[in-house]
């Protein structure tokens, strides 16, 4: 028996201080208590005891197999083969700020595609947030040059609590991407606290046939709020697209950028006054008539607020809502030959006809690493220039108008 079953049966003999005791001392004291024992009953009990401890830990198992007897199990099993001849790659989130991909790449397939001008073996990461990346361009890429014998690789995320999809390929000279095999879209959890708050309850009868049904559909509270937005700013003339191709962080800041103003005016004591003086009037007065000094000309009222018995408004409380929203962009811009191929993270970039370019994305937490390339006509000159950009949130403290709560204001 093992200490621990020792001791159990130590306290149903009541052998004192049995915890501080080693296995023989518990052993002797055990039996000990056996050979004392007078009559057949507790005898009896004791060794159901026994029993019942060690059946516990009983697997079933009579054969006692040998060292050599347990190697000859697997004996007749070949190796597992270092390949199943499918091309495949997966991508799995470790963290907000890392992923880990690995993958099975065919040697003929590798060859196949060497022979059409691949050349540096690499992998590509990109953020199909919102997007199908089979008929829609990614929000950025991020390409990894990686060693032939590799089966595996960490990758550091550019944003988190977004959507990426890996490629393994070989780059060509020419800059053609030839593509081995493509993973499935991974969400990678943010970096910051989930801002779903919603519970959603169901009941499903047991009987209910589940196959092929959807009973609620969950909606992110991005998307809820990019879609209010984008209600909200509809006839104001901004032109602000609702698409599938703009980041929903975009549609909740310009979907409210119209209302801003008048919401700063109006929000105001003297947009209020602007509007209906005496209503204001009666919500911003204290008891006292204090600190109505800072008015703009209201009749009344001085300096230190005296004068205002005369006036016979009630002192009251109104409801305010108090809200922001914050972020940011990046934006990469440059110039070169009007006839030059230019590249930023791999990405082509389409060149205005003076050789003006603009790259704009959401800059949200994390790293972005940019190495922008351009290439002249004949392929013989190129410049180039790498850049990192980081961004870091240490807090959070936001909310949006619609879900701004109402406050008591005196």
């Amino acid at each position: 028996m093992t200490l621990r079953q020792l001791r159990r049966v130590a306290s149903v003999c009541g052998v004192s201080r049995y915890s501080r005791m080693r296995k023989s001392q518990l052993l002797e004291e055990i039996q000990k208590i056996q050979s004392t024992q007078s009559t057949l009953s507790p005898s009896t009990k004791l060794e159901a005891q026994l029993e019942v401890e060690a059946g516990k830990f009983e697997l079933g198992v009579d054969v006692d197999l040998t060292a050599a007897e347990l190697a000859a199990v697997d004996e007749g099993l070949g190796d597992l083969p270092s390949g199943y001849g499918d091309s495949r790659i997966v991508l799995l989130a470790r963290d907000p700020q890392w992923a880990y991909a690995y993958w099975d790449i065919p040697i003929e397939h590798k060859n196949e595609l060497r022979y059409h001008g691949g050349q540096q073996l690499a992998l590509r990461i990109y953020d199909v947030t919102d997007i199908n990346l089979d008929h829609q361009s990614p929000h950025s890429i991020q390409e990894y040059p990686i060693d032939e014998m590799a089966r595996e690789w960490y990758l550091p995320i550019p944003v988190s609590d977004r959507s990426y999809t890996i490629d393994i390929g070989y780059r060509c000279g020419d800059g053609r991407w030839l593509v081995l095999a493509r993973s499935t879209s991974v969400s990678i959890p943010p970096v910051y606290p989930s801002d779903w708050i919603e519970d959603v309850f169901i009941t499903v009868p047991w009987e209910e046939e589940l196959i092929g049904k959807t009973f609620v559909e969950l909606i992110p509270p991005s998307h809820k709020a990019s879609e209010t937005g984008a209600t909200a700013g509809t006839g104001t003339g901004t032109g602000i697209g609702t698409g599938t191709d703009r980041n929903a962080i975009y549609e909740r800041i310009f979907g409210m950028a119209d209302s801003v103003e008048s919401l700063r005016v109006n929000g105001s004591l003297y947009g209020s006054m602007q509007h209906s003086p005496m209503e204001s009037l009666s919500s911003f007065v204290f008891p006292s008539g204090a600190g109505m000094w800072s008015l703009p000309t209201t009749s009344g009222v001085n300096m230190s607020g005296v004068g205002m018995s005369g006036i016979g408004m009630d002192v009251g409380e109104r409801q305010r809502q108090f809200w922001l929203i914050a972020d940011a962009e990046l934006i990469v811009y440059g110039a070169t030959e009007p006839d030059a191929a230019v590249s930023i993270g791999g990405r082509q970039i389409k060149l205005n006809p003076d050789g003006t370019f603009r790259f704009q994305m959401s800059f949200q937490d994390g790293n972005i690493d940019y190495p922008i390339i351009a290439v002249a006509k004949d392929g013989e000159q190129q410049r180039s220039v790498h850049m990192t950009f980081d961004r870091a949130t240490p807090s959070r403290n936001t909310n949006t108008k619609e879900e701004a709560v109402a406050e008591k204001w005196f």
